[in-house]
């Protein structure tokens, strides 16, 4: 259960506006690994898409870009 509360409280971090661009695309790759990006409200499945698009992150949930602070 302990990775399923780090998820959680994750999410609530994220919506809260208080991860950073890594922070993100970890949490992003976690869920896009796990499945679960695809069965959370849409607006989680969009953003990964667009992460993906982006050359970020693989389908598979691999993180192959850093993002480099502006």
């Amino acid at each position: 259960m302990g990775r399923v509360k780090d998820i959680a409280i994750d999410l609530i971090s994220y919506e809260l506006g208080e991860l950073d661009d890594t922070e993100t695309l970890e949490l992003f790759a976690t869920l896009i690994k796990s499945g679960m990006v695809w069965t959370l409200q849409g607006q989680y499945g969009r953003a990964a898409q667009q992460l993906i698009g982006a050359g970020l992150i693989t389908e598979a949930g691999e993180v192959v870009a850093e993002v480099i602070p502006v």
